[in-house]
């Protein structure tokens, strides 16, 4: 590249406060950019009636009850630093990827397992090998938005663990500034770092149409999908997922590059596979392991999924 800092003098648009926020603020200003901080999603305490149930299940969650605590959203985390919650060590934590990663290692937790095809909670539920329906039955602690759906509980509670499903908070859109609607209507802003579903549907809300001479970045493959379906343009697909990863394509796009892009795990076909394998021989819902690959060839233990978690899931 002719420059060492490619996107010097851009202005970034971070669409999320937070802990996350701030440090995706600290990653663009090290790139030479200007990071233009303006919260497009917020969250609220739950009802008051859900309060007490989350307030039991943290108590519990500190106490090492859990084999599990399950992350889908980086607003759970905000929820959980602001908090002060504890996460023991003899608890593992899964993370549906992107920017719930990032979001709980700046926070100072850690992450035991994320799904490497499908960032969500589909995805979660498709390579978490401890989740599986021929695992060893394990406690889950799901902490999740007052809007979310239950089918990752339920995914979970068909092949026999037992997950307890608590609200942490409630999820709502922020309007912009005045100065930054200015600043996208008239591409003053370079770049949109697009870090989840959320932010692209508030994006197509505030924005849209956004200027051609706005790249628009996901954090991921997930993301990315989310923000097409709204009718979004994405330029760029992080790689590792990660804010860093996603300024490097950035950079390479600035710099006349083309960046190849990560692709999801097509679930359909992975079905077919399975399908077949069942008709060639297999009894009773069992897959024969040598017919189908292992979805993650990086985890060992990931083994094979079964059939009937396959028809659960495309029913999702």
């Amino acid at each position: 590249m002719a420059s060492e800092k490619p996107l010097k003098g851009w202005k970034v648009l971070v669409p999320r406060g937070g802990m996350f926020g701030a440090a995706a603020a600290e990653v663009v200003r090290a790139r030479g950019a200007f990071p233009i901080t303006a919260p497009l999603i917020n969250f609220a305490s739950p009802a008051p009636h859900d309060v007490s149930a989350l307030e039991e299940a943290l108590r519990r969650l500190q106490g090492g009850e859990y084999d599990w605590l399950a992350v889908t959203s980086a607003t759970t985390v905000d929820v959980m630093h602001s908090m002060g919650v504890r996460v023991p060590d003899e608890t593992m934590i899964a993370s549906s990827g992107e920017t719930t990663s990032s979001a709980l290692m700046d926070a100072g937790y850690r992450v035991d397992f994320v799904p490497t095809h499908d960032n969500s909670a589909k995805g979660l539920l498709v390579e978490w090998p401890e989740a599986q329906r021929r695992k060893p039955k394990i406690k889950v602690l799901w902490l999740h938005s007052e809007a979310s759906l239950p089918d990752f509980a339920r995914g979970l509670g068909r092949r026999g663990h037992r997950v307890d499903s608590v609200i942490a908070y409630r999820s709502m859109g922020v309007p912009a500034p005045e100065s930054i609607q200015y600043d996208m209507r008239n591409e003053r802003i370079r770049a949109v770092l697009v870090t989840s579903g959320s932010v692209a549907e508030q994006l197509v809300r505030q924005f849209d149409p956004i200027p051609e001479g706005i790249l628009l970045g996901a954090i991921g493959p997930r993301t990315a999908k989310d923000a097409r379906a709204l009718g979004l343009r994405v330029d760029v697909v992080a790689k590792q997922r990660s804010v860093g990863s996603l300024l490097d394509g950035l950079a390479w796009v600035a710099g006349g590059e083309v960046l190849e892009e990560t692709t999801m795990i097509d679930l359909s076909t992975l079905a077919a596979m399975q399908d077949e394998a069942e008709r060639d021989g297999a009894e009773d819902g069992e897959i024969n392991e040598a017919d189908v690959p292992a979805i993650d060839e990086a985890r060992s233990d990931t083994g094979v999924i079964d059939l009937r978690d396959l028809r659960d899931l495309r029913d999702m």
